[in-house]
């Protein structure tokens, strides 16, 4: 595929690639999946704890020469005790797809409810009583990493049928 850039998408070379590619694509949606479900289930299933806030900031993503432009992350830590073992957190939400974001500002927002050193609630599965998080609803990265693994797959189907 050509454009006016000059910018051509051939895919892979080999029906083997295609086949790679495909597979990679399967295991990106089915990672999102898993991690969607598994937010899910730690939403649904999560307890109220007492957590004192220890770190705040926002970590800067350069990229890479692949994937270019500035990302923001915010960082949390905070700690909590649940059944009396004293545990550190690190999660804004549940899922393990860390959510990163285009502008500073919407990292930051995404925090700004939090001061270092103050006490908020932070939420934790029983089965899981290491792994708290502080906002008690599900985040769309597993969605973004679901569409992204499926157009990845999409896109490694139709290389491999042309390759038939």
């Amino acid at each position: 595929m050509a454009n006016d850039s000059g910018l051509r998408v051939t895919g892979p070379d080999t029906l083997g690639g295609a086949v790679l590619y495909l597979v990679v694509g399967i295991a990106i949606a089915s990672y999102g999946g898993f991690d969607y479900v598994q937010q899910t289930e730690a939403v649904r299933n999560s307890v109220e704890v007492d957590a004192n806030i220890t770190e705040l900031g926002i970590e800067t993503d350069s990229g890479t020469s692949s994937n270019p432009g500035v990302k923001y992350e915010p960082n949390v830590e905070f700690e909590y005790t649940y059944n009396g073992t004293t545990y550190t957190g690190t999660k804004l939400y549940p899922a393990n797809i860390e959510r990163n974001y285009e502008r500073r500002s919407a990292a930051e927002s995404a925090i700004d409810s939090y001061e270092q050193g103050t006490q908020t609630t932070a939420y934790v599965s029983p089965d899981e009583p290491g792994d708290a998080f502080l906002k008690n609803k599900t985040s769309n990265a597993p969605i973004i990493a679901i569409g992204l693994g499926g157009l990845f797959t999409l896109f490694a189907a139709f290389s491999a049928v042309k390759k038939l």
